[in-house]
């Protein structure tokens, strides 16, 4: 009886702690950068972009003159110099690759946060576009895909289509599957809600989502792939987890993928 008496005080207080430490710390659940200088970034044929001095991103061209320019947005790990594997095949299909990076992240300072990372990429949106003209592609890859999806309706114009990898719907539905019990959809501060911010979208959109993955299970991706307007496309990678995707699709899959997003430069 003793027992019971303890562990009936015991757990309301270990739920309020819970609920107390997600709504301090959720920037520490949600943002993972790591730093770097910009020289320690700008390695094998990785130049900054736009500038060593005004560092938003890092450049690579491709062998000929480019058909578009794909602006990246990674994930919530690391930094924009980790995802290279994006620059080896975008640039053999002739495609101008900025992998930019966030606030927070890698060389720039900054603010973590979704008020912070989308108005920062919808600057860097308008610099590519300034700077290259159209056709301007937009990938997101997990977190990159929120920011892409938020970023996206404030610069329409601009772009041609979107490739949102292994994305959600609303990131409280992701929030809620890795904590059942809490109610997060109260605690939240970022809400990265892509089905609000792509009603109405009207242009190209391939959804990819990695059909073992753990970390966002792919129905969020379906969800979001169902909420949307034609024209779009589905991949679902079977087998894949978060991380390992990549490593499934092959060249001729880009190749479809940027025919689709970019008909016109066929």
């Amino acid at each position: 009886m003793r027992m019971l008496k303890v562990l009936l005080v015991a757990l309301p207080v270990l739920y309020l702690t819970e609920l107390m430490g997600i709504g301090m710390f959720q920037n520490h659940l949600l943002y993972f950068p790591d730093r770097a200088s910009v020289a320690e970034m700008a390695t094998g044929g990785l130049a900054p972009w736009p500038a060593s001095d005004d560092f938003r991103g890092l450049l690579a061209e491709p062998a000929t003159p480019p058909r578009a320019t794909v602006i990246v947005f990674h994930g919530n790990a690391g930094h924009a110099g980790h995802r290279r594997y994006y620059v080896d095949v975008l640039t053999r299909l002739g495609l101008r690759v900025i992998l930019a990076e966030y606030p927070a992240y890698g060389a720039r300072s900054g603010e973590l946060g979704e008020q912070s990372l989308v108005a920062d990429a919808e600057r860097t949106i308008a610099r590519a576009c300034e700077r290259y003209g159209e056709p301007l592609l937009i990938l997101g890859e997990s977190l990159g895909a929120g920011v892409a999806a938020a970023v996206s309706v404030r610069q329409r114009p601009a772009i041609a289509g979107l490739l949102l990898i292994t994305p959600w719907d609303r990131l409280d539905h992701v929030a809620r599957h890795h904590y059942p019990l809490l109610p997060v959809q109260w605690l939240l501060r970022d809400r990265y809600d892509s089905v609000e911010h792509l009603a109405g979208w009207d242009r190209p959109v391939l959804i990819v989502t990695a059909g073992d993955d753990t970390i966002v299970p792919a129905r969020f991706g379906r969800a979001l792939y169902d909420s949307l307007a034609e024209p779009k496309r589905l991949t679902v990678v079977a087998g894949a987890g978060h991380n390992d995707w990549f490593d499934q699709l092959d060249e001729d899959w880009w190749r479809q993928a940027i025919e689709f997003l970019l008909p016109e430069s066929r």
